[in-house]
């Protein structure tokens, strides 16, 4: 017999206090770095932001790293820098936030969408390579949920069409292919540094290139298009006279953000492992239950950042659809997400675009059973054993 939430919940002891989807890892090396550089008397970019850039360029074996104010600005600038506007094409997946799409717009450009392959639930590469058109000057694959997508095939058809490859490597950091990071492939590749990202500077971002003359058109770009930022201005030896080369923007770090991203870097590692180590958990867990969940996989030769854990339910032989699941979870006191609402169900792109309920199947079946499982390196033992038991439990229970 099916049984309600309320019924479910009392058959298994709920703990007192919220476990929250995400929270920070932030630990008291993180804040002394901040305190040290607020005192240092340079709070703008400034060389710490330069040290991190360095570092961070290293971790991921990139020729240069751009600090920027988000990962949304990481793309924008991306795009102005490769000369997309009015009339071109780009094209993305519509699995993925709203920036990832709106960047393009923000530069004229238009959105083209592709599928995802079902298994990884990364971008198709197929698709990718039939809506490549005469007007396509760039493609923004989605390192989604922190695996690597298809990067060497998407790399493959943008060389064959003389395409630049954007990645939106938000939840990419850490992440390998062929024991080469991410970072390290496309014509630039985007980190976010939000607050539920594997590093995070609060608000932050980063763009990596082995282009120096587009690193040095990036660097431009994010200080108002002048040739000099306001530390090469102002430390010893700096000149005060500058021009301005474009019309830029104003999207650059901080030297108290990048201290804590420097922080946070040195301990990437370590955090990723904890994640992994919590993914392992819950896929040995979930795999015995496989009539009733599909646990998200690892590509061959691929190691994926972790960075998001999207459990899908078998709704087929369940009778709780997703929303209810969530909602049964959270009675539990457990916080969960969804990865991600489909660009083309929401009212601007289907009011945009002409797009909606449909158009992408495989999409429309992911987000129909995904739910994003708490993985941060804070969770203790008793909390992942938690999760196990409640997903174990409602889903169980509500077995067709």
């Amino acid at each position: 017999m099916n049984q309600t939430a309320a019924e479910i919940t009392l058959e298994l002891q709920r703990r007192a206090e919220f476990l929250p989807f995400h929270r920070p890892s932030i630990d008291e090396q993180d804040i002394a770095g901040v305190v040290d550089a607020l005192r240092a008397g340079w709070l703008t970019h400034g060389p710490i932001c330069r040290q991190f850039e360095q570092e961070f360029a290293e971790r991921v074996g990139a020729a240069r790293a751009i600090s920027v104010s988000s990962g949304t600005d990481a793309m924008h600038l991306s795009l102005v820098a490769l000369g997309v506007g009015q009339g071109d094409e780009v094209i993305t997946t519509p699995f993925t936030f709203c920036s990832t799409a709106h960047v393009i717009e923000h530069v004229g450009a238009t959105p083209i969408f592709v599928d995802i392959e079902p298994s990884t639930m990364q971008i198709d590469p197929k698709a990718v390579d039939q809506a490549v058109t005469a007007r396509t000057k760039a493609v923004i694959p989605v390192h989604y949920g922190g695996h690597p997508c298809d990067i060497d095939a998407i790399l493959a058809i943008a060389e064959a069409n003389g395409i630049a490859v954007v990645e939106d490597a938000a939840h990419g950091l850490g992440a390998s292919v062929g024991g080469r990071p991410i970072g390290s492939f496309g014509t630039t590749t985007c980190f976010s540094f939000y607050a539920t990202k594997a590093i995070t500077t609060g608000e932050g971002g980063m763009v990596t290139t082995d282009d120096p003359a587009l690193a040095d058109r990036l660097e431009s770009l994010r200080l108002h298009g002048i040739s000099r930022d306001a530390w090469r201005r102002y430390g010893k030896g700096g000149a005060w006279r500058y021009d301005v080369l474009e019309p830029g923007f104003k999207a650059n770090l901080t030297d108290f953000q990048a201290a804590l991203g420097l922080s946070q870097l040195s301990k990437e590692s370590r955090m990723r492992l904890l994640r992994t180590k919590i993914a392992y958990r819950y896929s040995a867990a979930f795999g015995e239950l496989a009539d009733l969940v599909q646990v998200p996989i690892e590509a061959q030769d691929v190691a994926s950042a972790w960075h998001l854990y999207p459990l899908r339910l078998r709704l087929e032989n369940l009778s709780i659809e997703r929303d209810e699941f969530i909602d049964t979870l959270e009675s539990y006191n457990i916080g969960t997400s969804v990865h991600f609402i489909p660009l083309h169900l929401q009212a601007h792109f289907r009011q945009a675009y002409g797009s909606g309920p449909g158009d992408f199947l495989n999409i429309e079946n992911a987000f129909e059973r995904i739910v994003s499982l708490p993985i941060y390196p804070d969770m203790t033992d008793d909390d992942i054993a938690y999760v196990i038991d409640c997903v174990a439990h409602v889903t169980k229970s509500r077995a067709r």
